[in-house]
């Protein structure tokens, strides 16, 4: 990432939070990409243990600024389960 030496300069540990940008893709391809998954729950972290994912819609809850995407965000929360078994898991859900 182009970002990653002011990442690395500004913070000392990571976090398994993040949002990721997609490719622009129609809704149907979203929802099928987030049906696909079968290690991530659907939702909001509230301090647990597990991997979850929820689509992110910008418009809606920023109100000072506005910041637009050229494909859906989505925000992850990566939990305990194995790193492999993750990517292994989002790889299958975006073939779909």
């Amino acid at each position: 990432d182009p970002g990653h030496t002011v990442w690395r300069r500004d913070f000392t540990g990571a976090s398994g939070l993040f949002g990721v940008a997609l490719k622009p893709m129609p809704q149907q391809a979203l929802e099928a990409m987030l049906d696909g998954l079968r290690l991530f729950g659907m939702g909001y972290s509230y301090g647990g243990y597990e991997s979850l994912v929820t689509p992110v819609d910008t418009k809606a809850v920023r109100t000072v600024t506005s910041r637009t995407y050229p494909g859906p965000l989505v925000r992850l929360q990566i939990g305990l389960e194995d790193v492999g078994d993750l990517i292994a898991d989002l790889e299958q859900a975006f073939a779909a």
